[in-house]
């Protein structure tokens, strides 16, 4: 299950409010959620009073792997959240040495069977002594 940590939209028409929440990122926009994390107010007059995020419980999820979405991002970053840097896995070199190098073996063609001679009557002819 991934989580993804986005916004709900909530309110009434021409009057947004959103909840910004950990949800599975198979449910709905407005569905099911995981964990409510805080609010926007985007038309409060205020800016202080716009955002409120709980910092404590949006580091936690970001720990644990939650892919915020893009807006999230920036409200987490204009909020002073410290957002953790994702490192590369470094892929270490091998500790067994290298195999020396061995040339293929050629293959030797095979030599044809002697067909045993016949004799008019279809019989294998005696063979000759020396």
């Amino acid at each position: 299950m991934v989580v993804k940590l986005r916004m709900k939209r909530f309110g009434r028409l021409n009057l947004p409010t959103y909840r910004l929440v950990a949800a599975d990122s198979r449910s709905p926009r407005d569905g099911r959620i995981i964990e409510a994390l805080g609010y926007y107010l985007p038309l409060m007059p205020r800016e202080q009073e716009q955002l409120k995020l709980n910092a404590e419980r949006i580091s936690y999820w970001l720990s644990v792997g939650a892919q915020p979405s893009e807006t999230v991002t920036s409200m987490i970053k204009r909020s002073g959240i410290a957002m953790p840097v994702r490192k590369k896995p470094v892929r270490g070199k091998s500790k067994a040495k290298p195999k020396t190098w061995v040339p293929p073996k050629k293959k030797v063609p095979r030599k044809p069977k002697p067909k045993p001679v016949v004799d008019a009557k279809g019989k294998p002819a005696p063979k000759k002594k020396k």
